[in-house]
């Protein structure tokens, strides 16, 4: 159980301690790792997928991208063995007797469909629960891809991988965390364990990078959804939820799936500030509350600015919200701008915010220029 220094992040390597009994957690290796602020491009709610693994004899593939920690049950055991929260492949094996050793070129491999195609700042993979039975190293490739490609044809000897994390070890009940400089829009990852083993969870920290000719037949859209490359820029709290969540796709499904903050117990108030896809003409704006009943907002606004040094200006007054409910407003003329905020009064909360516009000329072209540069 060791830990070193790794390019200014933690690096865990080493098994972890048999389980004892009590907390799974209380052991869990974890650090502080400054690119997790990014949106998780590999979100099943952005349509992230683990379209194909070469073996998951213990676990499956598509347990990489579930939302919440891995799960432990000391007593959960199956016909193939102990049933793990994660992928998990079966121990490699030479190729003889003389050989029963892996080579050091053997490993498994799943491919992953990210649910936003973007520039990657960090990855985690996770062994959570994994203490004996992680893999040796670890290794991420990208690769951009258009369209829906199968298996097959990311596999194909004509598709460009990039190597993202090269092989590293890594360390068994641990968020191993690597940050990522490629500056370069990805569609798919292929993730190597070597040899063998079991990893719980994958986390892809990075910054949307929208299709600008999707967005042109589109017409009007939502101009802050994280999908379509709006991200949270800064929040005045996040007690009990990120804010990052009022962007997601769809409607909230819980009271956690949306943003709440704690109780204030001052004379100010909440807000959270958003970069807009580009320079946008601003029509119409959505602002639920959904699940949200004893705890919703009991006013919000919001505001646009143009340019990061513009004024902040107010295109939605301060308006009564109700409970569970989503709201909608026609804006009365068009908002121009490159940045929003949202202030609720006084606490509080907000499942989504919608808004609804479109690119200004000198927007698009930016986007248009951006997409090019980073090989979409």
């Amino acid at each position: 159980m060791t830990a070193q220094q790794n390019t200014s992040l933690a690096s865990f390597t080493g098994d972890a301690q048999p389980y004892g009994g009590g907390d799974p957690y209380a052991d869990y290796r974890t650090a502080d790792l400054p690119f997790t602020q990014y949106a998780n491009l590999a979100d099943r709610q952005l349509g992230a997928g683990v379209v194909a693994a070469n073996d998951e004899f213990f676990a499956q593939r598509e347990n990489l991208l579930v939302p919440e920690p891995a799960e432990f049950d000391p007593e959960h055991f199956g016909h193939k063995g102990k049933v793990m929260d994660g992928w998990e492949t079966r121990r490699r094996r030479g190729v003889s007797a003389e050989q029963p050793w892996p080579t050091e070129e053997d490993h498994d491999w799943a491919l992953i469909r990210l649910g936003a195609p973007g520039v990657i700042r960090g990855i985690v993979v996770d062994t959570a629960h994994f203490r004996g039975n992680y893999p040796q190293a670890v290794s991420v490739e990208g690769a951009s891809v258009a369209g829906s490609p199968s298996p097959e044809e990311l596999l194909a000897d004509d598709v460009k991988w990039t190597t993202l994390v090269p092989r590293t070890p890594v360390g068994g009940h641990a968020a191993n965390g690597f940050p990522v400089s490629t500056e370069q829009r990805f569609t798919h990852l292929r993730l190597k364990q070597h040899p063998d083993g079991g990893i719980a969870r994958l986390r892809v920290y990075g910054e949307v990078v929208p299709d600008p000719a999707w967005l042109a037949a589109l017409g009007t859209f939502d101009v802050v959804a994280l999908e379509n490359g709006g991200r949270v820029e800064d929040a005045s709290n996040l007690f009990y939820s990120p804010a990052t969540n009022t962007i997601q796709p769809g409607r909230s499904r819980k009271m956690d799936d949306g943003w709440e903050t704690r109780r204030r117990r001052d004379r100010g108030n909440d807000w959270i500030q958003y970069r807009l896809v580009d320079r946008c003409q601003i029509r119409a704006i959505e602002i639920d509350t959904a699940y949200l009943k004893g705890n919703s907002a009991g006013w919000a606004s919001v505001s646009v600015k143009d340019g990061e040094d513009g004024e902040w200006r107010e295109v939605l007054p301060r308006t009564r919200m109700q409970p569970d409910t989503n709201h909608r407003f026609v804006l009365p003329e068009a908002a121009v701008g490159t940045h929003a905020r949202v202030d609720i009064f006084p606490d509080g909360g907000i499942s989504r915010l919608r808004l609804f516009g479109t690119l200004t000329e000198d927007g698009a072209a930016h986007l248009a220029a951006r997409h090019q540069e980073l090989g979409g």
